[in-house]
Protein backbone atom coordinates (compact mmCIF):
# COMPACT_ATOMS: atom_id res chain seq x y z
CA UNK A 1 0.00 0.00 0.00
CA UNK A 2 1.18 3.53 -0.73
CA UNK A 3 1.01 5.98 2.16
CA UNK A 4 -1.51 8.80 1.57
CA UNK A 5 1.19 11.34 2.52
CA UNK A 6 4.96 11.08 2.60
CA UNK A 7 7.21 8.37 1.22
CA UNK A 8 7.41 5.37 3.49
CA UNK A 9 8.74 1.96 2.50
CA UNK A 10 6.32 0.12 4.81
CA UNK A 11 2.70 1.32 5.05
CA UNK A 12 -0.42 -0.70 5.89
CA UNK A 13 -3.91 -0.14 7.30
CA UNK A 14 -3.59 0.09 11.10
CA UNK A 15 -6.03 -2.80 11.70
CA UNK A 16 -3.54 -5.03 9.84
CA UNK A 17 -0.64 -3.92 12.07
CA UNK A 18 -2.10 -4.13 15.58
CA UNK A 19 0.99 -6.04 16.76
CA UNK A 20 3.08 -2.91 16.06
CA UNK A 21 0.93 -0.72 18.35
CA UNK A 22 0.82 -0.39 22.11
CA UNK A 23 -2.10 -2.16 23.78
CA UNK A 24 -4.26 0.97 24.31
CA UNK A 25 -3.80 2.09 20.70
CA UNK A 26 -4.42 -1.39 19.28
CA UNK A 27 -7.56 -1.74 21.42
CA UNK A 28 -8.85 1.64 20.19
CA UNK A 29 -8.26 0.66 16.55
CA UNK A 30 -10.08 -2.66 17.15
CA UNK A 31 -13.10 -0.83 18.65
CA UNK A 32 -12.99 2.04 16.14
CA UNK A 33 -16.37 3.59 15.29
CA UNK A 34 -17.38 6.70 13.46
CA UNK A 35 -17.60 8.13 9.99
CA UNK A 36 -13.99 7.37 9.07
CA UNK A 37 -13.37 3.63 8.62
CA UNK A 38 -10.52 2.19 10.69
CA UNK A 39 -8.72 0.92 7.60
CA UNK A 40 -8.18 4.55 6.50
CA UNK A 41 -5.84 4.93 9.48
CA UNK A 42 -2.45 3.92 8.12
CA UNK A 43 0.51 2.61 10.10
CA UNK A 44 3.94 3.45 8.69
CA UNK A 45 7.14 1.88 9.94
CA UNK A 46 9.74 4.46 10.96
CA UNK A 47 13.06 4.45 12.77
CA UNK A 48 12.69 5.32 16.50
CA UNK A 49 15.91 7.38 16.35
CA UNK A 50 14.00 9.91 14.25
CA UNK A 51 10.74 10.01 16.25
CA UNK A 52 10.94 13.67 17.30
CA UNK A 53 9.34 15.99 14.74
CA UNK A 54 12.34 18.14 13.76
CA UNK A 55 14.61 15.14 13.15
CA UNK A 56 11.75 13.14 11.62
CA UNK A 57 11.02 15.67 8.86
CA UNK A 58 14.74 16.13 8.24
CA UNK A 59 14.97 12.39 7.51
CA UNK A 60 11.55 11.64 5.94
CA UNK A 61 10.88 14.92 4.15
CA UNK A 62 10.28 18.59 4.96
CA UNK A 63 6.91 18.38 3.19
CA UNK A 64 5.64 16.40 6.20
CA UNK A 65 6.20 19.28 8.63
CA UNK A 66 2.93 21.05 7.86
CA UNK A 67 1.08 17.69 7.84
CA UNK A 68 2.37 16.55 11.24
CA UNK A 69 0.70 17.00 14.61
CA UNK A 70 1.96 16.68 18.14
CA UNK A 71 -0.13 15.12 20.88
CA UNK A 72 0.78 16.67 24.22
CA UNK A 73 -0.49 15.59 27.64
CA UNK A 74 -1.33 18.51 29.92
CA UNK A 75 -2.31 18.74 33.56
CA UNK A 76 -4.89 21.32 34.60
CA UNK A 77 -5.03 22.09 38.32
CA UNK A 78 -7.78 23.69 40.36
CA UNK A 79 -7.50 23.43 44.11
CA UNK A 80 -6.45 19.88 45.03
CA UNK A 81 -7.79 18.41 41.77
CA UNK A 82 -5.87 17.69 38.57
CA UNK A 83 -7.39 17.00 35.17
CA UNK A 84 -5.26 15.31 32.53
CA UNK A 85 -6.04 16.06 28.90
CA UNK A 86 -4.47 15.48 25.51
CA UNK A 87 -3.98 18.36 23.09
CA UNK A 88 -3.40 17.91 19.37
CA UNK A 89 -1.84 20.77 17.41
CA UNK A 90 0.08 21.03 14.17
CA UNK A 91 3.84 20.72 14.56
CA UNK A 92 4.25 24.19 13.06
CA UNK A 93 2.37 25.79 15.99
CA UNK A 94 2.77 25.88 19.73
CA UNK A 95 0.15 24.83 22.23
CA UNK A 96 -1.57 27.69 24.08
CA UNK A 97 -1.39 25.97 27.47
CA UNK A 98 -1.90 29.04 29.65
CA UNK A 99 -4.71 30.46 27.54
CA UNK A 100 -6.98 28.15 25.55
CA UNK A 101 -6.16 24.94 27.46
CA UNK A 102 -6.38 26.45 30.94
CA UNK A 103 -9.68 28.21 30.16
CA UNK A 104 -11.26 25.14 28.57
CA UNK A 105 -10.31 22.90 31.50
CA UNK A 106 -11.50 25.51 34.01
CA UNK A 107 -8.11 25.25 35.68
CA UNK A 108 -6.30 27.82 37.77
CA UNK A 109 -3.02 26.55 36.32
CA UNK A 110 -2.17 24.32 33.35
CA UNK A 111 1.17 22.87 32.35
CA UNK A 112 2.73 20.06 30.38
CA UNK A 113 2.37 16.83 32.36
CA UNK A 114 5.63 15.29 33.57
CA UNK A 115 6.97 12.56 31.28
CA UNK A 116 6.38 9.85 33.90
CA UNK A 117 2.75 10.92 34.25
CA UNK A 118 2.18 11.13 30.49
CA UNK A 119 3.65 7.70 29.77
CA UNK A 120 2.29 6.03 32.91
CA UNK A 121 -1.28 7.22 32.42
CA UNK A 122 -1.42 6.58 28.65
CA UNK A 123 0.54 3.33 28.42
CA UNK A 124 2.44 4.88 25.51
CA UNK A 125 6.09 5.75 24.92
CA UNK A 126 7.34 9.31 25.28
CA UNK A 127 7.81 10.75 21.81
CA UNK A 128 5.06 8.52 20.41
CA UNK A 129 1.95 9.58 22.34
CA UNK A 130 -1.15 9.64 20.16
CA UNK A 131 -4.73 10.76 20.80
CA UNK A 132 -5.98 7.32 19.70
CA UNK A 133 -6.35 5.01 22.70
CA UNK A 134 -6.22 7.49 25.55
CA UNK A 135 -7.79 6.65 28.93
CA UNK A 136 -11.59 6.87 29.14
CA UNK A 137 -12.89 10.25 30.17
CA UNK A 138 -9.89 12.28 29.03
CA UNK A 139 -10.65 15.50 27.18
CA UNK A 140 -8.95 15.48 23.76
CA UNK A 141 -8.55 19.08 22.61
CA UNK A 142 -7.92 19.36 18.87
CA UNK A 143 -6.95 22.44 16.90
CA UNK A 144 -9.27 23.01 13.89
CA UNK A 145 -6.24 23.12 11.55
CA UNK A 146 -5.62 19.43 12.35
CA UNK A 147 -9.20 18.46 11.51
CA UNK A 148 -9.05 20.40 8.23
CA UNK A 149 -6.17 18.37 6.74
CA UNK A 150 -6.85 15.35 4.51
CA UNK A 151 -4.25 13.31 6.43
CA UNK A 152 -2.15 14.04 9.52
CA UNK A 153 0.99 12.28 10.70
CA UNK A 154 0.88 11.59 14.45
CA UNK A 155 2.47 9.17 16.93
CA UNK A 156 1.51 5.50 17.07
CA UNK A 157 1.93 5.01 20.82
CA UNK A 158 5.54 3.96 20.31
CA UNK A 159 8.62 5.80 19.09
CA UNK A 160 8.86 3.27 16.24
CA UNK A 161 6.15 3.88 13.68
CA UNK A 162 3.64 6.64 13.04
CA UNK A 163 -0.03 6.81 12.17
CA UNK A 164 -1.42 8.68 9.17
CA UNK A 165 -4.93 9.67 10.21
CA UNK A 166 -7.63 11.50 8.22
CA UNK A 167 -7.97 14.92 9.86
CA UNK A 168 -11.73 14.57 10.28
CA UNK A 169 -11.19 11.45 12.44
CA UNK A 170 -9.66 13.54 15.23
CA UNK A 171 -13.01 15.26 15.79
CA UNK A 172 -14.64 11.83 16.24
CA UNK A 173 -12.31 10.59 18.99
CA UNK A 174 -13.88 9.91 22.40
CA UNK A 175 -13.78 13.13 24.44
CA UNK A 176 -12.77 15.24 21.42
CA UNK A 177 -13.42 18.97 21.41
CA UNK A 178 -12.31 21.04 18.42
CA UNK A 179 -11.03 24.20 20.07
CA UNK A 180 -10.27 27.46 18.24
CA UNK A 181 -6.99 29.07 19.32
CA UNK A 182 -5.45 25.87 20.67
CA UNK A 183 -2.42 26.10 18.39
CA UNK A 184 -0.77 29.47 17.94
CA UNK A 185 1.96 30.60 15.57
Amino acid sequence: MDAPIGSFADAAPAPDRLDELTRPVADAVRRWQGGVPADRIVYVETDPRWADTAVFVEHYGQDLLDKSANCVVVAGRRGAGTTLAACVVLSTTRLDVNGAVRRHLGARKASFAPMETATGETGMEYGGITPIGLPDGWPVLVDPAVVDLPYVLVGSGRRRGKLLVPGEAFAELPGAVVLEGLGVA
